[in-house]
This record gives C-alpha cells, structure tokens and sequence, in this order.
C-alpha cells in the first residue's frame, strides 16, 4: 500500500439492507460526507466483504463490512494560521478544543480561512488526519459558525475512525445549554423527529413531514429538560441523542421554543427583540457545553465542561425573574 494510504472497514447493518451504497455508508461514518463517499466509490477505493470492488454509489448495500480506501491527504490550499485556540485537552491522538462563537468550522464558500481548520492546521503543524478529506481534516463533528463550545478533533486516523464510530452508535455524551423563548411545558422531554434539507430554502433544515421538507429525512432525538424559568424564557439543557445539522435549533422551534437571537429559526418575541437589541446580542444563544465520549486508543472515559461564555450569561442575567 502506497505511504499514507489508509483503510478502514465500515458495517452496514440489517436496517440499511437495499438502500442506496452512498447512503448507507455515509451513514455509518458520518466523519465523511456523502459527495467524497460517492467519488471514492467510483474511484474503485470501496470492496464489499467479498473483496470485491463496488463501483456504482446507487448499487444496494448489503449488511456487513465495506472496506474503504482512504488516500493520502492531498495538500490544503489553506495556509496555517496562527489564531489563538482554548484547547482543554490534548495527547498525542486527539484534542478537544472550547470553539467561541464567530468562527467557522472548516473551510467552505466565502469562508476560505480564519476557520477552526486553519487554526488547527497551525497548531498541529499538519498532525491531523485525513479521513475528513482535504478540507475538513481532523474534524469528526461540527457546531454552527455562532455556536460556541466544545469539540473534539482527531490528529491520527486511529482516533478519528473510533470516534466516528462512538458518533454512528451515538455514545458521545453531547450536552448543550440554550436560551429560549417561553418555559417548556412539560419542563422535560423526547423530540424525536427526521431532519432534512428544506426543498424551499437550501440554507435550513426542517422537520420531515413538515411544509418544505423533503419526503427523506434522517433520524434526530433531542432530549430537553427545564434548568430555570426566566422572564418570558427560561434556560434549557439539551442533551443530542443524535447530532444533525441545526438539529437543537430546529426541534426546539418545532414546540414553540425557538433559541433567543436565532436569525433562522427563531420567532423572537417583541420583549427579547429589544433587549437583544439592546445587548447587541446576534447569534443563536446556544453552547455545547458538555462533552464526553470514549478515548478510541487509550479507552479511558473523558469528560469536559465549558462555561456558558459572557454573552449568554449576559442575556440569562438580563432575563433572571
């Protein structure tokens, strides 16, 4: 095998039996998306557990183990650059870094560096794996530009395929901290509804089975609880059972309690208008504030929290009863 060739196995399991390859393989490892899946599939860098080449993205998955072909990283056209990082922890396979609101992720249209990636790029001085293809290396998973705190990335491809799979099987403990309008009633419960790209504007998300959803959608489940009432709002803990794009924001809108400062999603009454107005508050009040999961190489139980950053701890003083 050529130097920086790597391979890893993914299995499909009985459920995802006749759907489509790409779909399916995408969904059991979300590290990768679902375009750089169908390109190395029609590279020939996919054999199914007969060890035969599958070179169609539409053929039929069939349960059981994929081998995958990775490539070696191709050079970034990002540059390192030096961007300060609030890093909690780091070893020699992974690090978990307290991301602030305002920074992009990885690399993408109109947002080309002073991303996550470029930090990282800099600090790793390129000890980063490849899995997530030349603009995403290292990132396992991500959070919205204007959400804040934590994430882990994997520097080997060892972590970032034990991760993706702790991801798959949604064992990582994700718990996130939000302000919303009005106080959820029951204070506590379950949504657990398919997200899928809007048909009617390609930049949102939206419920299945909802005015402007697509007929597919995948599996989302948010569990909330109440954690304080406030005035006309009340500050929530949402624990992701599953991590989907926008997937708080938009089932927390979905029962009537968009996230305050949402310029998507919310529905802002005209009392949190103002005052967010007036703390020049412009984003989705919402952190990831509680990480967890399983170290892929040295099996040790990791556990980390973040502080609710100073602006939302602004707005939640200015809401207290």
């Amino acid at each position: 095998m050529e130097r920086g060739v790597s391979t890893i196995v993914a299995t499909i399991a009985e459920g995802a039996a006749g759907v489509r390859l790409d779909r399916a393989l995408a969904a059991a490892l979300p590290a990768i998306s679902r375009e750089r899946l169908k390109a190395l599939i029609s590279g020939g860098a996919v054999r199914d557990g007969e060890g035969v080449e599958v070179r169609d993205p539409a053929s039929k998955a069939r349960p059981g183990p994929y081998e995958i072909i990775l490539p070696a990283p191709a050079p970034l056209h990002n540059e390192p650059q030096d961007i300060a990082l609030e890093i909690v922890h780091e070893d020699d396979h992974l690090l978990v870094v307290d991301k602030p609101a305002g920074m992009v992720v990885h690399p993408a249209a109109g947002n080309f560096d002073g991303t996550l990636v470029n930090a990282l790029l800099h600090h790793c001085a390129g000890r980063l794996s490849g899995i997530g293809g030349v603009a995403r290396p290292g990132i396992v998973h991500r959070i919205d530009k204007d959400t804040s705190g934590l994430l882990v990335v994997a520097k080997t491809d060892i972590a970032h395929e034990g991760l993706s799979a702790q991801f798959a099987a949604h064992s990582i403990d994700r718990r996130y901290r939000a302000i919303v309008a009005g106080v959820p009633n029951p204070p506590s419960g379950t949504i657990d509804a398919p997200l899928a790209r809007s048909a009617a504007n390609r930049k949102k998300m939206a419920i299945v089975g909802a005015r402007g959803a697509g007929d597919r959608g995948k599996r989302a489940v948010t569990h909330y609880r109440l954690l304080e009432p406030l005035r006309e709002a009340a500050l929530v803990e949402c624990r992701l059972e599953t991590g989907r794009t926008h997937q708080v924001r938009v089932h927390m809108t979905s029962i009537g309690h968009p996230l305050l400062g949402d310029p998507v999603y919310g529905r802002g009454r005209i009392v949190h208008n103002h005052l967010l107005n007036q703390l020049d508050f412009k984003r989705q009040a919402l952190h990831a504030a509680e990480l967890g999961f399983l170290h892929p190489v040295s099996k040790e139980n990791l556990s980390f929290k973040s502080a609710v950053p100073s602006d939302m701890q602004e707005l939640f003083r200015a809401l207290t009863v």
